[in-house]
Formats: C-alpha cells, sequence, structure tokens
C-alpha cells in the first residue's frame, strides 16, 4: 500500500511519524541512542511559532526541551504539558513492518513510539499551532517540556530537569501528560481513563555468586540455580490484594455501568470486565514483582561463579519499603539484593478545576461518555515533577476503536495508532488548553 503523501495527512500524524523515524531507543542505564536529533526536529517546530526553546544536556546526546507559552491570564498558576521522546528497544524481526520506519497503513500510524508517547508529543505541538498560528492564546501559561530518559526513570531527563533546573517550572502547580484520556469500551459504553497515580517503581537486580567448577562435575553451590530459584519466586509470587482510593472508585463505577454487584462479584472480576484496559487494571490491585532479564555463564560446560536477574517491581504508592522488606525475606540471604533505581508512587483526588476541564473537554467532543479516574501500573515524568509540588495527570486523549488492545501497545510489537484518535486527540487537547 502506498503511503499518503505528506499534504494528505493531517498535522499531528505527520509530526508524529517523522517522530519516529527517529530511532531514540533507550537500553536503560545510561545505554541509548540519544533524544538530541528529535528533540532539535521538535525545538523547531515551537521556533516556528514564535516560542523560545531552551535546550539541556544532562549527558552527551540526551536533550531535554522546555519552552514557556504565555497565557491569557498570567494570574492563573502555570499548567505543565510534557511528553518524553525516547522509546524502548524494538526487535525489527518481530514486528510486521519497520518499527522506525512511522509506516502509514490501514488508518494507522505504526512504529515504535506511536502510543508511548510520540503520538502525544506530536498533539502537543499541533495543538500549540492550532492555538498560536490563529493568534490565539493558552488561558494559562504553559510549560511545555519534552524530556529524555523517561524509559531509564529519567535520570537524564525529567529528573535531571527537576534537580537542576527547577526555576524552569516556577508557578506551576499541575501537569498533564501520558497514560490517561484514552477510551475503552465497557459492554458497549464508551469511557475515557483519565490517570491520577501511578505505582511506585523498584528495579532491582538480583546477584548470586558461587563456586565455579567443570560443567560435568555435582556443584552445591551453583550460582545459576541459587538465581534461578529466587527467579522464580519473586516470577510467582501472589501478592496480596490492595484496592487505594482511586481503584476503589474506578470499580465501584465501572460495576455500576456493568450491572455488576462489586462486593458479590470482587475487584478481580470487575477490573477483568473492563476488556483490553485490564491489562492495566488488573495490575493496579496488587505489588508485581516481574523477572524482565537473565544474565550468566560464558560456555556450555562451565559452570559460572556468579548469576544475575532482573526484577522490575511496581509497587502501590506508600507500601514500598514493606515490599522491599518482604522481598528480601522471600529470597533468603543467598542472593543479593541491589537497587538499580527506585522512585515513589503518585495518587491525586478525582476532583478540582482541572479535573472538571478535562472531563468536559472530552465530553464536549465525545457526548454521552464517561470519564472515570484510574491507577497506572507504570510510571511517568510526573513522579519527577511531584518533587516541586505539581499535581500530574495523564491526559493525552485518544478515542479508540472497541476492538483494538490499547495497553498491548505499550512496549508491545507492531506498535500503532489510529490516525483519526489523534485528530481526536489534538481536538480535545487544543480545547482543554484554550479553555482552562
Amino acid at each position: 500500500m502506498t503511503e499518503p503523501a505528506d499534504d494528505l495527512l493531517e498535522p499531528t500524524a505527520r509530526i508524529a511519524r517523522d517522530l519516529i523515524r527517529f530511532d531514540t531507543s533507550n537500553f536503560g542505564e545510561g545505554r541509548s541512542n540519544g533524544e538530541t536529533a528529535a528533540a532539535e526536529y521538535l525545538a523547531a517546530h515551537l521556533e516556528r511559532l514564535g516560542l523560545s526553546v531552551q535546550s539541556f544536556d544532562a549527558a552527551p546526546g540526551r536533550t531535554s526541551i522546555v519552552t514557556r507559552v504565555p497565557g491569557r491570564d498570567p494570574s492563573k498558576p502555570a499548567l505543565v504539558v510534557h511528553g518524553h521522546t525516547d522509546v524502548v528497544p524494538a526487535m525489527a524481526e518481530d514486528w510486521s513492518v519497520d518499527p522506525f520506519g512511522g509506516v502509514v497503513r490501514d488508518g494507522m500510524l505504526w512504529g515504535r513510539g506511536a502510543v508511548d508517547m510520540k503520538n502525544m508529543d506530536a498533539m502537543i505541538v499541533a495543538s500549540l499551532d492550532r492555538i498560536l498560528s490563529s493568534g490565539r492564546q493558552p488561558e494559562r501559561d504553559l510549560v511545555v517540556a519534552f524530556f529524555a530518559d523517561e524509559e531509564n526513570g529519567g535520570v537524564f531527563g525529567s529528573h535531571f530537569l527537576v534537580d537542576e533546573h527547577p526555576e524552569l517550572f516556577a508557578g506551576a502547580t499541575e501537569a498533564i501528560s501520558e497514560v490517561g484520556g484514552y477510551s475503552v469500551d465497557l459492554r458497549g459504553q464508551r469511557a475515557y481513563l483519565v490517570q491520577t497515580g501511578e505505582k511506585a517503581l523498584l528495579w532491582l537486580k538480583l546477584v548470586a555468586r558461587g563456586t565455579a567448577g567443570h560443567g560435568s562435575q555435582i556443584n552445591r553451590e551453583n550460582a545459576v540455580t541459587r538465581l534461578a530459584r529466587a527467579v522464580a519466586t519473586l516470577g510467582e509470587q501472589e501478592w496480596p490484594l490492595h484496592l487505594t482510593a482511586t481503584t476503589e472508585q474506578l470499580l465501584e463505577r465501572v460495576a455500576e455501568l456493568l450491572g455488576e454487584d462489586l462486593q458479590a462479584v470482587g475487584p478481580e472480576a470487575v477490573a477483568i470486565a473492563t476488556g483490553t484496559a485490564s491489562r492495566f487494571i488488573s495490575a493496579t490491585l496488587r505489588t508485581t514483582t516481574n523477572p524482565t532479564g537473565l544474565t550468566a555463564g560464558y560456555k556450555h560446560n562451565v559452570i559460572p561463579d556468579r548469576a544475575e536477574a532482573m526484577i522490575d517491581v511496581r509497587v502501590l504508592p506508600g507500601h514500598e519499603d514493606e515490599v522491599l522488606a518482604r522481598i528480601r525475606e522471600l529470597i533468603g540471604d543467598d542472593v543479593e539484593i541491589v537497587v538499580s533505581h527506585r522512585d515513589i508512587g503518585l495518587e491525586t483526588t478525582f476532583d478540582g478545576p482541572l479535573v472538571d476541564a478535562m472531563v468536559a473537554s472530552l465530553q464536549r467532543h465525545d457526548p454521552g461518555s464517561e470519564v472515570l479516574p484510574y491507577l497506572l501500573s507504570g510510571g511517568t515524568d510526573n513522579k519527577a515533577l511531584s518533587e516541586l509540588g505539581i499535581r500530574g495527570f495523564g491526559f493525552a486523549p485518544l478515542r479508540l476503536p472497541a476492538d483494538l488492545d490499547f495497553p498491548a501497545m505499550f512496549h508491545g510489537v507492531d506498535e500503532r495508532v489510529p490516525l483519526d484518535a489523534l485528530v481526536f486527540g489534538t481536538d480535545v487537547l487544543t480545547d482543554l488548553l484554550l479553555r482552562y
């Protein structure tokens, strides 16, 4: 199928496509292809709108950019509107398209970053273009930021800027960014999930040590065996059910919409009934400990003296220390635990003028829809901004087909977003920025 010509692509889709074509893969622990080229591309768009853009490199190639857009009412607190330009790696052989080709096919934009989160980056720029090019202003000052390194916890991005340049966010009290505002189908009722919280983050490295030796010999101190036991223990651990205030509010409303009795069927059944959204929602009912990597050995007949594993631990807000202590109990003293990265969980209430404005913007563009709060099982750069007292929400609005497994697109194979969803999102975001 021939790709549409540039002049036939809506501006948001064109910007998102161009961004996907920058391979900004972030491999973690400081290893990255870098975000500079993508940041410069976005800066050029913003400068054409008459904005002054500041650029910051936390390390070579790790560029974040920030600009401030004056609002009609400077007496109101500023709103941070932010995205990140890095993406997780993609194994091209697993995809049906080039993951960095920015392919337009079947009414969708395909590629790594199409939903996480170069789509929202493009919506931000396209919304600002609509507003400023027409001679209008947003209602309040906007701090627009595109961060590097979100997929590594923001060490070279949001956390760097918050620590080293907090003045950039002066006067801001709230923020919007990714993984919220998208639609789900609740047995025929369209509902939008606005993210009002996110789990805490613990990236652990397990290190097992033993005695090296010949692969044919009996070895009671095999590092691989010790590590495997610890990995299986954490991977199979069933953590206790715990509903935060956000999740309880969400499930009560979902049960009501579905005609279910939450107390009778239980929270897990209601979470599963959200369909594709259950990938995120079910994971917010409890802590999760997922093994994500193994490193050991260098030859088939050599028992190594060291083996390592990566564990991605996502903890309900406020439970970080007790979960870490329990992990130490579970795996015992034979395996060392190294905390590679740790960040806080967040949860705010689903109320206030910004929430009212987000709900109103969505319902103006999709009358009859429901708008609900939810807790994200992952994390965003709102963690860093919270250190400055900034209240963060996930609001990257998309109206999606009922049968699209949108949560599976995040870090998945054949990541893609409908072109008409990008138009809808830009319409809603523009509406919000003009009114709030």
